[in-house]
Parts: structure tokens; C-alpha cells; sequence
């Protein structure tokens, strides 16, 4: 018996958005006209559309081969999440069954069930549940015209709604679940709307659970500390379902609402230069997706959107086009779960070139060719642009001119690019809010590319929730190619999605002519002692040397690290001073190591006890790679220089520093050549007062 409300929907047609008259249709309509109308298309925005499909097809039949494959396996009931192996389920699917960890999620009212102290990875049920799929059998049947794939979808949809009532079960579990989930269910059963299998019986069922869903994002939407990406889900779920299903009565009302909602949020979400609030790209592209989804509706409805949604988008997708350039690898910092906001194709990962793709599709902004992917996602959206009555426009907040060095202010973080070379620093907050849920212990954090390859890179995300004990490593300060003093992180960790104290960043000086960054935290000042990290970042953009001083202030004696984690891809070989990093048997750098305190050179490469050494790039796996480290144990202050340098056989030797007084002295040779750094600071202040190279 599948599930109906207790009420029929003709006796609360007169409900708001509240209790009961969240199953109430508009006006007089009845359950049959609601369904012609929603079947004819009339007064809602479309995204999947059989001529649309037909022109798809026929653009690329290679995307849609993909698809096709994709849906196969939806068809068969075989999923495969994250860094899990794929499974098959049974028939009809049990939704609540987890068989990667053997775990039957209870049937008990959503908010009495535990999950994060469950057996299982909550990440896997919520990710079946969420009916991502349903948009690739809807697709397939545009495509194909084959009765296998609306089968499936309906049957699978119809044993969802048996099997959750609402309130009821883990896939209720919070707001934002209903509000992704709804964006697939909203979407696929458009792209089914001519199929006979779609009858009143199913299109009153379908009305109820988006109608329930809606009124849990808004009831239930995420406030105060978990204000993030988890609103701007919850608010598009609720705009979708007003957009697409117009024939409940509440639908105007609930659309106003987010609509205001999603406006405001662009602005919080998406800072001024384009970066995200999060300090996590993953989150930014998805949170950024959910934006341009709603604005894509609007626009093909009423012909424009919101300025704040628009601008929003454009500031991201520049910053975004800005750090890339046409070969360089994606930023990795901050989480990434690995989250669609509309599952459209079926790519595993949505990375940001095919990110960047998506959301010039509809025209509002100009990528350039090589920055971003086409993919099927990107041709939907652009069919569906080409349908609209008008395409806005916004102006770019940066320049995305090819690859250039600059400085990301409002985000903290500062791009030097000199010919094949790519560095970051990261000189911003740890997250948004008080939690930083997404943020990781990075403060002053390095990365380097050379030749659109990383060489210093950002470890990943590696685990939420299905291995415990990779998650505070992989987040760790430890991880990251930063300082690490006595073992401990920068920020106070207090849980997976919560840090206590967060390390706040000063940024004394970046000048981008001259490569040069001087910056400094305050985490380690809970510490006896009261220690400073301060980091100049010395990268002119004609040498081909980068040098990277350290300098640890305060008293007592500690255990000062410099972190160096590097790309899966390479291998690491001690040399005299450091170590050198090959890729295939060619050496591509040298980083070599001087302090004013004994030194200790070490490395370390898929430790699986203390769980140290490794790279990921899908949640919930993980392989091996070196994390090099320079320690020095003494009594502060110390210096740690670090020389990173090309192999290119003058090879840099004696690699020396001192520190006298308020200067900072660095030595090295090169060949027949000698080098010098010298670094002038006011003690007292904490400002450089002037540098020089030579």
C-alpha cells in the first residue's frame, strides 16, 4: 500500500503554507487538471524537454552513450558512491538498507535516529536516498524512447514514497536532504511529464512529498552556526518545487521566500573577490550550482533573475577561471564531499573545469574555451538558455585574461604564477561561522604546479564518516604544507564539522610584482610561550627559486615542523640538505632545508597506524604519498628556511640562516653563484620594514 496524507487534498485547499496547506493545490484546480496542465508544461520553467533531448543527440551522441550507460545501471538497481565499491540492490530497493556496511537503518521517527554515532556511513544512505538518478532514467527515456527507463524511475519512486513516509526514517533526517532530494524528484518527473506511467494516482503521491518537502525546508531550515551551504540547499529545493509544481497552493508564497532567501545568501556565501566563505572549493562549486540552477529557471520563466544570484555567480567563476588559467590543476583546500546539486550527467566527480562549463552555459558568463569542459549538464543548460526570453548579463568582478598572478583579499588567498609555475598561499580565515565545518587547519599553507601538475599539494578530504580516524588527520595542520609546532593544529579541534578556536591571519605585505607574501597566525598562542607563526613567501617571478622562511616567535621550547606534503605521483629521494621530488624518473624540484636550531630531515609515505603520509581525491579513499617535514626542537625563537628550487644541474648547496637581531639572513649557492635573502622586521611591531633578494 503506498503512502497517502491523512487528508485528501480537496479539504485543506484553502491552507497556507503551514500544516495542512501544504498539500492544498492553487485556486480550483483539480487533481486531473493539475496533471494536464503540469503535463502541457504552461506556467513553469522546463529543463528536460524530448526536443531538447533530440538536439542533444544529435550535438553529441558520444555525452548521451555515457548517459545511457549511466541509466543501465540505474535500470539494474547498481550504485556506487564515493570512494565505495559499486553494489546491487535488491528489487524493489530497500532504502534504508546500507550493504556496503551491512547496516538496516531504523525505522523510527527521523529525529530520534542517532547517525553520528551509528555503525555505517550516514554519507552512503543520505547519497541513494537523495534519487540522483532519476534524473539519468528520465533522460534516457528522452532519449530513447525506451519503456525500461520511465519503468524504473517510476518504480523506484513509488517504492521510495511506500517505504518513507514523511518524518519517518533516515532520508528524512534534516532539511537539506529534502531539499536536494526534491531538485531530482522535481526535475526527473518533468522530463517523464508525457509518460503514460505517470497517473493521477502517482502525480497526487509525487504533488504530497514535494509539498512535504517543502514545508520541511522552510520549517526546518538550517540557521546560526549552520548557516552555510546546507541554507542555499534547503532554500533551492524550496524554489525548485514552487518553480516546477505551480499548482500548489503555497507555491508563490514558498518561492518569494527563497527566492529572498538565495539573494541574501549569494552575497554571504560567495565574498566580494569570487572566493567562497567556506574556504572549500568543493562546497563552493556545489553551493554555487544550486545558485545558477534557481537563476536558470527564473530567467527561462520571467527572462531575468536576481542581480545578487547573478553577480554571485559571475565573482565565483572568475576568481575560479582566475586560479586555474587554461592548464593549471584545480584548488584543492577545505572540504569536499563530492555533492551535485542537479545530477544531470554521469560523471562521478564534478570538477571545476566541468564546474566552469555548467555555468557559462546559460550566458552570463564567458569562460574561456580552455578553462572550462563541455558536459551533458552543460548542454542542457544551454538548451534551455537558448529558450529564454532574454539572457542577462553581469559584469565580471576580475579579469580572466589568461593566468596572472594576484591577490584574493576577501578569501585570503594570493596566486604568484611565473611562466610553467603556479604558487599559492593561503593567507584566510579557517571557515564561515563559528563552526567552520568545512574548513581545515591551513593557515599559511602552500601549493605549487609546475607544467599543470602539482607538486605541493593539498592532501584532500579523505573521510566524514566511514573511517573516523582519517578525518582529523586529513583536516590537521600537520597535513598541510604549513608549520606545525609541537604536534599540535593551528585551530582547536572539537569534532568532525566543528573547530572551537580558530587561528586568525594577519597579512603584513603581498606584492605581486615582486612575488612576495608576509603573513603570520596567532593559533599557536594558547600554548606556553605564546607562539607566532609568521611566513614570508619569497617567488620572484624571474627566478626560478622559491624561498620559504618561517620564523616561530614567542619563549619555551617546542617542536617546530615545516610540512611539505607532495602529489601521489611522486617519488622522493633524500639529498644532501633535503630532498628531491621525481615524477617517472624525472626530477622536477629540490627543497632544501636550513634553521637557526638542530635540524631533522624526515619523510613519510602511507603510514596506515598513525595514518600520515597520503593524498585523496574521492571521499572515503585515500593512497599513498610523501609528506616531507624539516623539525627543529629548541628554544624559541627559530628560523626554518626552505629552499625550493628547479633540478636543473646547479644545484643549490649551503643553505644557510641566521637570525640577528630584527633581520632574518638567508645563504645559499648557486653553481659559481652565491644568493642571499635578507629579511628586515620590527620585533616589537610584527611588520616587515623592508626585504631584499639578490
Amino acid at each position: 500500500m503506498l503512502w497517502r496524507a491523512t487528508k485528501p487534498l480537496q479539504a485543506v485547499r484553502s491552507g497556507r503554507m503551514r500544516g495542512d496547506g501544504a498539500f492544498a493545490l492553487s485556486g480550483s484546480l483539480d487533481l486531473r487538471t493539475a496533471l494536464e496542465r503540469f503535463q502541457s508544461g504552461v506556467d513553469r520553467p522546463i529543463l528536460l524537454d524530448r526536443q531538447r533531448a533530440q538536439a542533444i543527440y544529435q550535438e553529441d551522441p558520444a555525452l548521451v552513450d555515457l548517459l545511457l550507460s549511466a541509466a543501465d545501471r540505474a535500470v539494474q538497481r547498481s550504485f556506487r558512491f564515493f570512494g565505495y565499491p559499486a553494489v546491487v540492490l535488491s528489487s524493489p530497493i530497500d532504502w534504508h538498507y546500507d550493504p556496503v556496511a551491512d547496516v538496516h537503518w531504523p525505522d523510527l521517527p527521523s529525529e530520534r535516529i542517532n547517525y553520528r554515532n551509528s555503525a555505517g556511513d550516514i554519507k552512503w544512505i543520505w547519497e541513494l536516498n537523495r534519487l540522483q538518478h532519476l534524473p539519468w532514467l528520465a533522460q534516457a527515456w528522452l532519449f530513447t524512447g525506451d519503456a525500461r527507463y520511465e519503468r524504473a524511475a517510476f518504480e523506484h519512486l513509488d517504492s521510495w514514497i511506500e517505504q518513507n513516509p514523511p518524518g519517518r526514517g533516515i532520508a528524512w533526517r534534516g532539511a537539506f536532504e529534502a531539499g536536494i532530494r526534491a531538485i531530482s524528484i522535481a526535475t526527473a518527473v518533468q522530463g517523464l511529464r508525457d509518460s503514460a506511467e505517470l497517473t493521477e494516482d502517482r502525480f497526487e503521491r509525487i504533488l504530497m512529498v514535494a509539498a512535504e518537502s517543502a514545508h520541511r525546508c522552510w520549517q526546518d531550515r538550517s540557521l546560526f552556526s549552520s548557516a552555510n551551504n546546507h541554507l542555499v540547499g534547503e532554500m533551492a529545493g524550496l524554489a525548485v518545487i514552487a518553480l516546477m509544481f505551480p499548482e500548489l497552493a503555497a507555491a508563490s508564497e514558498w518561492e518569494a521566500l527563497a527566492v529572498r532567501m538565495l539573494s541574501l545568501e549569494a552575497g554571504k556565501q560567495i565574498l566580494a573577490d569570487g572566493t567562497s566563505s567556506e574556504q572549500a572549493i568543493g562546497y563552493q562549486t556545489f553551493t554555487v550550482e544550486l545558485l545558477y540552477l534557481v537563476a536558470a529557471l527564473l530567467t527561462q520563466r520571467d527572462g531575468h533573475a536576481p542581480n545578487e544570484i547573478i553577480k554571485a555567480i559571475d565573482r565565483s567563476s572568475s576568481f575560479l577561471t582566475a586560479v586555474m588559467g587554461d592548464r593549471d590543476p584545480a584548488p584543492r583546500y577545505g572540504d569536499d564531499d563530492e555533492g551535485f546539486a542537479l545530477r544531470l550527467g554521469p560523471e562521478p566527480v564534478r570538477t571545476v573545469r566541468d564546474h566552469l562549463g555548467i555555468v557559462s552555459a546559460c550566458g552570463w558568463y564567458a569562460t574561456p574555451e580552455a578553462s572550462g569542459n563541455d558536459s551533458l549538464t552543460a548542454q542542457w543548460y544551454r538548451a534551455m538558455g537558448q529558450s529564454s526570453p532574454a539572457k542577462p548579463t553581469a559584469p565580471s568582478a576580475c579579469s580572466a585574461e589568461g593566468p596572472a598572478s594576484f591577490f584574493a583579499r576577501d578569501g585570503g588567498l594570493v596566486v604568484l604564477r611565473s611562466g610553467r609555475r603556479r604558487t599559492t598561499m593561503d593567507v584566510g580565515a579557517l571557515g564561515y561561522l563559528s563552526i567552520a565545518a568545512h574548513g581545515h587547519a591551513d593557515a599559511l599553507a602552500l601549493t605549487l604546479s609546475i607544467d599543470g601538475h602539482e607538486v605541493i599539494s593539498d592532501p584532500g578530504t579523505g573521510s566524514y564518516h566511514g573511517h573516523p580516524k582519517w578525518r582529523p588527520i586529513m583536516r590537521s595542520t600537520r597535513a598541510h604544507a604549513t608549520v606545525c609546532i609541537d604536534g599540535q593544529d593551528q585551530s582547536i579541534y572539537a569534532g568532525p564539522f566543528l573547530w572551537l578556536r580558530h587561528a586568525r591571519t594577519r597579512v603584513h605585505k603581498v606584492d605581486l610584482v615582486t612575488g612576495f607574501v608576509d603573513a603570520e597566525h596567532d593559533g599557536y598562542t594558547r600554548l606556553r610561550g605564546k607562539p607566532i607563526h609568521r611566513r614570508w613567501l619569497i617567488a620572484p617571478p624571474d627566478h626560478q627559486s622559491q624561498l620559504v622562511v618561517d620564523m616561530i616567535t614567542g619563549s619555551g621550547h617546542h617542536e617546530v615542523r615545516a610540512s611539505w606534503p607532495l602529489h601521489p605521483s611522486l617519488q622522493v629521494e633524500r639529498i644532501p640538505l633535503g630532498h628531491k621530488a621525481s615524477r617517472e624518473d624525472s626530477a622536477l624540484a629540490q627543497l632544501l632545508y636550513a634553521s637557526t636550531a638542530p635540524l631533522m630531515i624526515d619523510e613519510v609515505r602511507g603510514d596506515v597506524r598513525e595514518n600520515l603520509g597520503w593524498w585523496s581525491d574521492r571521499l572515503e579513499s585515500r593512497k599513498p604519498a610523501w609528506w616531507l617535514g624539516a623539525v627543529a626542537t629548541a628554544e624559541l625563537p627559530v628560523v626554518i628556511a626552505t629552499l625550493i628550487a628547479p633540478v636543473d644541474g646547479r644545484r643549490p648547496d649551503d643553505l644557510s640562516v641566521e637570525l640577528r637581531g630584527d633581520y632574518i639572513n638567508v645563504c645559499w649557492a648557486e653553481g659559481d653563484a652565491i644568493q642571499t635573502a635578507s629579511l628586515q622586521f620590527a620585533a616589537s611591531a610584527g611588520r616587515t620594514s623592508g626585504s631584499k633578494v639578490g
